[in-house]
């Protein structure tokens, strides 16, 4: 089966990998229009903050029983023929060919910004990461136009370069999308004591320009917030020319059902491009489903026959994190706003004026939503709950209180003291013994780990963990574990 998979970003990395461990035979090609290697976009903002390097983002790479071409973007479908010609001539036939064109960077509609001057930058890929990066040593003051995850996170990656920065956001509170109005409140003082000036409810009404480069914002009211860099963070588009074009169903995404399929059954879809019946998150982890979903479709060489929609029930693929340094933001699940009488429980802690609110939802036993905003280690034991739908006790406002008992905070405990069984990268569901495992079959640097793992590839939040376990292994505690010891267990199970 020839399968070719337009888009070689986190998603369509990902299928890929899925797929060849399926089904090793399959005549796999990859168009990637960026000339890199997959990277993990999730952690931009840790790369403009000078926190990490791009190899760190680097996303383990497809195997050589793989065709990839880098740098080649597919211009048209014929799906009669059922071939991709590619901005270099090529016509590559298939199969089944999927779409993981993702979405680029939405640009606002203001007066200024059509042509953009100097001084403005999108983020979205690795390329807009380094311009923000390089402005960042000719630039004094920046504004973040967006008050979501990846806006607030630049806005301090920016701060930590010692930048004056300012967070401008037409929504009612920052990321209203996660957050209600307190959470909102109690994170809005986080960033003020971080010296970022915040913005909201007002939508500016220009961009403003002196000798061609970006001079600041000028709002209904005439008020007026210089800059010399402005970065746009106001959502995404998915990028469904290609699928439009060739006459697939389209709306906000390309429409699709639970297992990928477009309106043509040779065509799929999946991530940023795709719109699916319940609707896209923008999170990673949705994407990841899909991929495996649809790795299990082509691997039965069902690319041909639509199948019924199918559902993980176990698998919670909506927890956000926000990861800025000084900042801690973790929300999952539903809020108390969105709980239904007499189903849920709602249980919260609120003092915005310090910065921290914690919301616990209960429902059948379970945590069913969970919203942390400055309390790390409450955040920590909620997102396991969640994750895992653990039992929860009686009383829910015990999730609360526990870990804040005693004279002052508790710290987070050791990897090294975890049992194996105990999940160190929740993104994707990888153990702390599978981690020993990939030690004792050689695995000896964090890049070693996330090929053999996955861990680390997610949102980044276990990257320490997962050091610090290698740390520990290589001062000794590695001669415990046998060479060769996860292929042995593999073989055993």
């Amino acid at each position: 089966m020839r399968v070719v998979v337009v888009g070689y970003g986190m998603v369509g990395s990902r299928l890929v990998e899925e797929l060849v461990a399926r089904c090793p035979d399959a005549d796999v090609t990859v168009l990637g229009a960026e000339p890199h290697q997959p990277y993990n976009r999730v952690l931009l903002g840790e790369l403009v903050a000078g926190r990490v390097d791009e190899d760190s983002l680097a996303l383990p790479a497809a195997d050589g029983r793989v065709a990839v071409r880098r740098g080649v973007a597919a211009v048209a479908i014929d799906r009669a023929a059922r071939t991709v010609t590619c901005d270099d001539g090529a016509v590559v036939p298939y199969d089944a060919l999927v779409l993981a064109t993702g979405a680029r960077a939405r640009v606002p509609e203001l007066p200024g910004l059509h042509p953009s001057p100097l001084g403005v930058h999108p983020l979205r890929t690795l390329a807009d990461a380094r311009s923000v990066a390089d402005a960042v040593t000719t630039s004094v003051r920046a504004v973040v136009l967006g008050g979501g995850v990846l806006g607030l996170e630049v806005a301090c990656a920016l701060t930590e370069r010692g930048m004056d920065a300012a967070v401008v956001h037409a929504g009612p509170h920052l990321m209203d999308r996660q957050l209600d109005a307190a959470a909102s409140e109690a994170l809005e003082h986080g960033l003020r004591r971080l010296g970022i000036a915040v913005r909201t409810g007002r939508p500016p009404a220009a961009v403003l320009a002196r000798g061609g480069r970006v001079s600041g914002l000028r709002f209904p009211d005439g008020d007026e917030l210089p800059t010399d860099l402005l970065v746009l963070a106001t959502g995404t588009v998915p990028e469904v020319g290609l699928a439009a074009a060739a006459g697939l169903a389209v709306g906000r995404g390309i429409v699709v059902d639970g297992d990928g399929a477009t309106s043509d059954p040779h065509v799929y879809a999946v991530g940023d491009c795709a719109q699916p019946a319940e609707g896209s998150s923008g999170l990673v982890a949705q994407g990841w489903e899909q991929a495996r979903r649809l790795a299990e479709v082509l691997a039965r060489g069902a690319a041909a026959v639509p199948r019924p929609r199918t559902v993980d029930a176990g698998a919670a693929t909506d927890v956000v994190r926000l990861k800025a340094h000084g900042l801690e933001v973790v929300t999952m699940g539903l809020t108390g706003a969105a709980t239904t009488a007499g189903k849920h429980r709602s249980v919260r802690l609120s003092d915005p004026s310090t910065g921290r609110h914690v919301e616990v939802v209960v429902a059948g036993g379970a945590v069913v939503g969970a919203t942390c905003v400055g309390a790390g280690p409450v955040a920590a034991d909620l997102t396991a709950a969640y994750t895992r739908r653990t039992p929860v006790p009686a009383d829910p406002a015990h999730l609360l209180l526990r870990p804040v008992r005693g004279a002052g905070p508790e710290p987070e405990p050791s990897v090294t003291l975890m049992p194996d069984r105990a999940t160190v990268c929740r993104c994707n569901g990888v153990t702390k013994g599978e981690l020993v495992r990939a030690w004792g079959d050689g695995a000896r640097t964090p890049a070693d780990v996330a090929r053999a793992t996955r861990a680390t590839t997610g949102c980044g939040g276990c990257t320490d963990a997962v050091c610090g376990l290698l740390d520990w292994l290589a001062g000794g505690e590695g001669d415990r574990v046998p060479a060769g010891v996860g292929a042995l267990a593999e073989a055993a199970g």
